[in-house]
C-alpha cells in the first residue's frame, strides 16, 4: 500500500476504537446543540488589494520530514500565531504519521478561543465528524483522494449541518471536479502529491484558474518565503496554509508578522 492508503487504513482503525469506548450514537448526543464559533470561511476571504491570508499549522512531524518540532508546548505555539496575525490556525491530531493528538487540539482550542481552528487529520467516517464539534474544530479537511464520492459528499454536507467549515483537499484536476461537484465552498490545493511525495507549486498554478470566483482558496505545502506568497497571490489565492517553515522558526510570532504584512496582492 501506498503511504495515503495506509494512513486512510491505520485511521479506520482507530475509528473503530473509539466507537468501542464511546458509541456514535452517545457521541452525537454530546454534540448535539453544539456549534463551532469561529467562521473559518469568512476569515479567510481576500478581497482586491489585500494581502493573502494564513493559516500558520502546529505540526510536531510529518512522514516526510520525520520529527519538526516534538517537545513544543501547543498552548505557546498557538499564542505566538495570534500574536502574528495569522487569520486562523490549523492543528494536526493524527498521532502515528504526525505526532500529533485531540489533546493538542484541545489545549489549542482554550488558548485561543476567538481564532478560528481547523482539525487536520484524514477523516474517512462521519464519527471524526462529530469528534470535531466535540472537541471545538471550527472547521475540518476532507481529502478527495481518501474518500470516495458519495462519502465525499454526504460529509461536506454533514460538516454543514454541524456549522464546521470544510477545507476540501485536493492534488489534481479531476479531484477539483470531484470537489466541486461534492458541494466544496473551501478549496485547498496540495502541492504535496501523497502517494509520492513530491512538492510542486504546479499543482496550485495548474488548479487556480478552474476555482469558481465564489469558492475560497487555499493554496497548501511547500510554501516557505514571501516569493511563495506573492505567487500563491498572483493565482488568486485567497489563504496559503503554512506548517514547517513556521515551526522550525525562532521566533514565530515574527515571522508569520512578516509574511502577514509582505503577501500583498500583485
Amino acid at each position: 500500500m501506498n503511504f495515503l492508503e495506509t494512513i486512510v487504513s491505520s485511521r479506520m482503525a482507530s475509528v473503530e476504537k473509539a466507537r468501542k469506548e464511546l458509541s456514535l450514537t452517545e457521541l452525537m448526543e454530546r454534540v448535539e446543540g453544539a456549534r463551532p464559533r469561529n467562521d473559518f470561511g469568512a476569515r479567510l476571504l481576500r478581497t482586491t488589494g489585500e494581502p493573502l491570508k494564513i493559516i500558520a499549522e502546529i505540526k510536531r512531524a510529518s512522514p516526510s520530514k520525520g520529527l519538526i518540532a516534538g517537545g513544543i508546548n501547543p498552548a505557546d505555539v498557538a499564542r505566538e500565531y495570534l500574536q502574528g496575525g495569522a487569520s486562523a490556525i490549523s492543528v494536526l491530531t493524527e498521532e502515528s504519521y504526525f505526532k500529533g493528538s485531540v489533546s493538542d487540539f484541545q489545549l489549542v482550542r482554550g488558548t485561543v478561543p476567538e481564532m478560528p481552528l481547523l482539525r487536520k487529520d484524514f477523516i474517512v467516517d462521519e464519527y471524526q465528524i462529530y469528534e470535531s464539534v466535540l472537541i471545538g474544530a471550527d472547521a475540518i479537511l476532507l481529502i478527495v483522494a481518501a474518500l470516495d464520492h458519495n462519502a465525499l459528499s454526504r460529509y461536506i454536507a454533514l460538516s454543514g449541518q454541524l456549522g464546521l467549515s470544510a477545507l476540501v483537499e485536493v492534488h489534481a484536476e479531476e479531484e477539483l471536479d470531484a470537489a466541486l461537484s461534492g458541494g466544496a465552498a473551501i478549496i485547498g490545493v496540495n502541492n504535496r502529491n501523497l502517494v509520492t511525495f513530491e512538492v510542486s507549486p504546479k499543482a496550485s498554478e495548474k488548479i487556480a484558474a478552474r476555482i469558481p470566483p465564489g469558492v475560497v482558496s487555499v493554496s497548501e505545502s511547500g510554501i516557505s518565503g514571501l516569493e511563495g506568497l506573492r505567487a500563491a497571490a498572483e493565482l488568486g489565492y485567497h489563504a496559503v496554509l503554512i506548517g514547517e517553515h513556521f515551526m522550525r522558526a525562532t521566533d514565530r510570532a515574527g515571522e508569520v508578522r512578516k509574511l502577514a504584512r509582505q503577501a500583498g496582492a500583485p
